[in-house]
């Protein structure tokens, strides 16, 4: 009885349309959306599963859209996983103002914050209130602006952090990240309802790995077979962005030096650059409206 109303709930959590008292429940429940001083937008870069590569975009996104010209700055909400400071190659601790308000380091043009810049020894065990507190901390104690636009890193899931974000700050829009296998294209869905019931705008998915550049021929090398395709007219979108595997990637993050800025002549870097416009253009029509 007890498996079966387990199953009851996850079946209900995950619906695709929220009954009429969830729904209730959410508009009542919804506190005021604060913007964060001098921040024109808020990207969320989401996927509900894990090691999907979900990190590495929110970097070489944020370093691709600062070679633009933008005023562009990277948060890491994975509180528990933070992977940012590694990738972007920052480790000193923030320094704070005369307003207690810490000065995000900037590294590539980018200002980054993280969990991992605060705690950087031993693992962060904390329930969901100190984890939320800890959000609020990296996005109103923090002197953000002036900016173009704040990429988060989210972790994966639909918890506290999610919530959090929709909850409490205006949103522009949710990036989606996925491999091409089914078991992550039903978790990166999920992800994306719930975004949706909230009303926070889908941008496009971004897919990873699904194929590889021959160093020869420079031909594509087909590795998984197409079914984001399908996955991403369901969920009412485009896939905006397909990122090839490279075996350079690994090296870069671990190094710290993001790949679509050392290999700028690179399909990876020039697919970068075609998502950095999607993104830009997203947002330009959004604010149109």
């Amino acid at each position: 009885m007890i498996f079966r109303s387990l199953a009851v709930i996850s079946t209900r959590a995950y619906s695709p349309k929220p009954t009429a008292r969830q729904a209730d429940l959410m508009a009542r429940g919804l506190p005021k959306q604060t913007p964060i001083p001098n921040v024109k937008d808020i990207i969320v870069v989401a996927s509900g599963k894990g090691g999907v590569g979900k990190s590495t975009t929110a970097v070489n996104l944020s370093v691709t859209l600062s070679a633009m010209g933008k005023r562009v700055g990277l948060l890491d909400a994975d509180v528990f996983g933070p992977s940012v400071p590694l990738m972007m190659n920052i480790s000193e601790e923030p320094l704070v103002d005369e307003n207690n308000l810490m000065i995000p380091p900037i590294n590539y043009g980018v200002k980054c914050l993280s969990m991992g810049l605060l705690v950087q020894s031993g693992p962060i065990v904390w329930r969901g209130p100190l984890v939320m507190s800890a959000l609020q901390r990296l996005l109103r104690g923090a002197v953000w602006g002036p900016l173009d636009i704040l990429i988060v890193d989210t972790p994966p899931g639909t918890g506290d952090i999610h919530l959090s974000l929709t909850q409490n700050v205006p949103l522009s829009g949710v990036l989606l990240v996925s491999t091409p296998q089914v078991a992550a294209l039903d978790v990166t869905a999920r992800g994306a309802e719930m975004y949706k019931k909230f009303g926070v705008p889908l941008i496009g998915l971004s897919e990873n790995m699904r194929h590889a550049i021959c160093s020869n021929c420079k031909s594509k090398i087909e590795i998984f077979r197409n079914v984001t395709e399908k996955y991403a007219k369901d969920l009412g979108v485009e896939v905006i962005a397909s990122i090839p595997i490279d075996g350079s990637i690994t090296e870069c993050c671990d190094t710290g030096m993001p790949m679509a800025l050392k290999k700028r002549d690179s399909d990876y870097s020039k697919e970068f650059e075609r998502l950095g416009e999607r993104i830009l253009k997203f947002i330009d029509d959004k604010n149109k409206k």
